[in-house]
């Protein structure tokens, strides 16, 4: 055994539900997260006005379709395009550009400088959130399309995006045959689709219609489908959005959570019990799984309003601790470490009994 190999370093199933989440940084809430994505759409379709208008309302800091946005500085390598049209097309969709958001029209190719470029951008400007490059095949060096070529060119864009925890959307083209999945049209081969976080695909009702379907799925959103009209400012606006039932937000666990432990200092019990506790009649379709893994993601923010949390397997079974600080019973205990696998759950543990189990 060659002893300059380093053993795997692994974590156990049980400790790893235990451990507080990370939610996915999004750039556009529930739509675009940290990491690499592509927008496919055919020819001519509006994409390039879709990516200019999302850089600049990314940089303002607007709402993008109703969603809130992460604002910090954008990059768009607007690569097929002049200065004069971008400038041209600002005018159209917004009043005032912000200096925040850049474009450049030209830059090297991927493994011939780009990944520098980017890099020496995003130390300049480290509040970076987004980087477009329109289009992905304008930073590929010219070599045959096969699945390796296509991972490997996708997968240095996106160790940039994620060492840098920031959004980059590569901007391609749909074939025109048809197929019963839209994703299946994305032009390349199945790596690109493979080596991306989430793939959107822009296709219009018929052409010349200006209305859309906007298809999005990928490893940290729901699958949806977004129906878009563009106006006569050439700005895309929401139609609709199939994603009605949205999950369980931060604030909602919180504010559920807060209003059980008014009356109450403690509770201990398993995630199914904690579900029916706060959703008794399932308006807030709130499962065991949904609600552990809501508290795990909004620590901070319920410490912040007293409430500290402890996880904890005991008897083959995951209970969940919670305890109401600065109240009459709890003054000078001292505080309980937000997650602790290995600890001791705060409380008596014969309070179990009162939960059901």
């Amino acid at each position: 055994m060659n002893k300059n190999i380093l053993p795997l370093r692994t974590v156990d199933g049980a400790a790893l539900m235990s451990q507080p989440l990370r939610p996915p940084n999004f750039v556009v809430d529930t739509l675009l997260a940290q990491g690499l994505h592509i927008l496919a759409g055919s020819p001519k379709v509006g994409k390039s006005w879709l990516a200019l208008w999302l850089s600049v309302m990314v940089a303002k800091g607007e709402l993008v379709w109703g969603m809130s946005v992460k604002q910090g500085t954008t990059l768009y390598l607007c690569l097929e395009d002049s200065v004069l049209r971008i400038q041209n097309r600002l005018f159209e969709i917004t009043e005032d550009a912000p200096s925040s958001v850049h474009f450049c029209t030209e830059c090297d190719l991927i493994g011939q400088g780009l990944e520098e470029q980017v890099e020496t951008f995003l130390t300049a400007h480290p509040d970076t959130v987004l980087v477009i490059i329109d289009t992905l095949q304008m930073v590929r060096p010219a070599r045959d399309a096969t699945y390796a070529n296509d991972y490997r060119d996708l997968s240095a864009l996106k160790r940039i995006a994620d060492a840098h925890g920031i959004a980059i959307l590569l901007i391609h083209h749909l074939r025109k045959e048809t197929a019963d999945d839209v994703f299946n049209r994305i032009s390349g081969t199945t790596a690109i689709s493979g080596a991306v976080d989430s793939s959107f695909t822009l296709v219009e009702e018929r052409r010349g219609s200006g209305r859309a379907k906007l298809s999005c799925i990928g490893r940290d959103i729901e699958y949806r489908e977004l129906t878009l009209e563009r106006n006569g400012e050439n700005v895309w606006e929401l139609v609709s959005d199939s994603r009605t039932q949205p999950e369980l937000l931060g604030d909602r666990i919180v504010y559920l959570l807060s209003e059980l432990m008014r009356d109450r200092t403690e509770f201990i019990g398993t995630p199914t019990d904690l579900s029916e506790r706060i959703d008794p009649v399932g308006v807030e379709r709130i499962s065991p799984k949904k609600v552990s893994r809501q508290i795990l993601q909004n620590l901070d923010a319920l410490s912040k309003i007293g409430i500290s949390v402890v996880v904890r397997r005991s008897n083959g079974k995951r209970l969940i601790g919670l305890r109401r600080a600065g109240s009459d019973d709890t003054q000078g205990v001292p505080a309980v470490d937000p997650v602790d696998p290995a600890g001791a759950l705060c409380g008596d543990l014969r309070a179990i009994s009162e939960y059901g189990e």
